[in-house]
This record gives C-alpha cells, structure tokens and sequence, in this order.
C-alpha cells in the first residue's frame, strides 16, 4: 500500500466541473467514500452546481454511466466509484479487473479523463479502513481528478 499521495497545492477548482458514477452496492460504504470524494473537490472550490452524480445499481455498471457522463461533453473529469468485497469466489477480482479495463477505455474513447475510484478488497474492516476511515481513499480519487481535470483544461488551451 502505497501513502505517498500527490500533493494538489495551486489547483483552484472553482471552474472545473466532475461527473460521478457511483455503485448502490455496499451503499453506506460508496456513500462514505462520494463524501469523502465531494469534500476534497470542494475543498478547491469547486462548486456543487459543477459535479453530476449517477447512481447505478452495482460497480459493473459504473463504467456504462461513466461513458454515459462523458459523452455529455460537460465535464472536465469523470469519477467512477464502488466497493467489491471479497466473498467465498474470485468474483470481486473479476469484476475489479474488468471494471479497471473499462474504465480506462472510457478515457481513452471519449478523451475525458476517467478516475478509477472501484476498491477491490479482501474483507470488510479493509473496505472500512479505505471508505470511511483512516486511508481516506476519497480524497485521492478527488484530487487525482482535479489533477487531471486541471490537465485537461490546459492542454486544450
């Protein structure tokens, strides 16, 4: 586990706008993380008028929505986010690798930046730890998508 984050000094998020597809399974921990997610891009400034959220029911789906928000062509960055938990099958991982590949085709098909923000854990004090608790994986998909957004504005320019 890697806790060398990115430091996001100087981006101001007052004008970049984010799309967010975030899975209903494992609803309380995906709500902790869309907070955690919302509080760090807003803590830029960016305004709540300026992010999208769709709701879908499970993190298969996440990157249907995800392409779906960038072909809107409003948004400087899309978020996907979900929780698959390890059960008595691989499912999780199949479904986390499958997601991880979709998501970043989402990217490169619609030039939008997409942030893969699915955690594939083993249990569920892991999934706690990274949504509601100490790793505060929320604020690195919201400052990895303000990095990006921020990215993709200047490089348009």
């Amino acid at each position: 586990m890697s806790l060398d984050s990115p430091s996001l000094r100087g981006i101001d998020g007052s004008r970049l706008r984010f799309g967010i597809a975030a899975a209903r399974f494992n609803g309380a921990l995906v709500d902790a993380l869309l907070e955690r997610v919302e509080a760090g891009l807003r803590a830029t400034g960016v305004k709540a008028t300026s992010v999208e959220v769709v709701r879908v029911p499970g993190s298969h789906e996440v990157p249907w929505a995800a392409q779906a928000l960038a072909a809107k062509g409003r948004f400087d960055c899309v978020i996907g986010l979900g929780v698959l938990i390890a059960g008595d099958t691989s499912h999780h991982e199949m479904v986390g690798e499958s997601v991880s590949h979709a998501l970043q085709s989402v990217a490169l098909g619609t030039r939008v930046p997409v942030i893969n923000g699915v955690i594939v854990v083993n249990n569920l004090a892991q999934a706690r730890a990274r949504c509601a608790g100490k790793i505060n994986r929320g604020a690195e998909f919201a400052g990895a998508a303000l990095a990006m957004a921020d990215l993709r504005r200047r490089m348009r320019a």
